[in-house]
């Protein structure tokens, strides 16, 4: 469901989050190596992110990716809009489409009325959950991010 572009985003944020401090830079070759993404990919991403303000980015030596806001204030919504738009909360899980209404014809797919509850509660669930949470979860359970 959600784009491994968007997965990466997700896994490379909580991995930035969990390792800087104080604005410290977490190095593209760190994050890439550390989370086995290829670093090429991992870098587009990053630097989405970083163009709508969820992440701070400088090149050089010194150079690498911080958090731009406190990660509490980081939901996984923000990570998801931003890599993969809105697409995933509004489009028809069947077609391409916004299921729809035109005139007195309702244009839905068959599983229509079930998935609507799906999404506003993967609505839900992704305005809520932080990238503060992800981390603190990570933490307790050890689970590699």
């Amino acid at each position: 469901m959600l784009s491994s572009s968007c997965k990466y985003g997700i896994r490379a944020v909580t991995y930035i989050a969990s390792k800087s401090k104080k604005n410290e830079k977490v190095g593209i070759k760190q994050i890439s190596e550390d989370l086995n993404l290829p670093t090429p990919f991992l870098a587009k991403i990053l630097q989405l992110l970083a163009k709508q303000k969820i992440l701070s980015s400088s090149k050089g030596p010194h150079g690498g990716f911080s958090l731009l806001r406190d990660p509490r204030d980081i939901s996984l919504l923000d990570i998801v809009t931003t890599i993969d738009g809105n697409d995933f909360f509004e489009n028809c899980i069947i077609h391409n489409t916004t299921c729809s209404c035109v005139g007195d014809e309702k244009l839905v797919c068959p599983i229509h009325d079930e998935y609507s509850k799906i999404r506003a509660n993967l609505m839900k669930l992704f305005t809520k959950k932080t990238i503060y949470s992800l981390v603190k979860s990570a933490s307790k359970t050890e689970v590699a991010i």
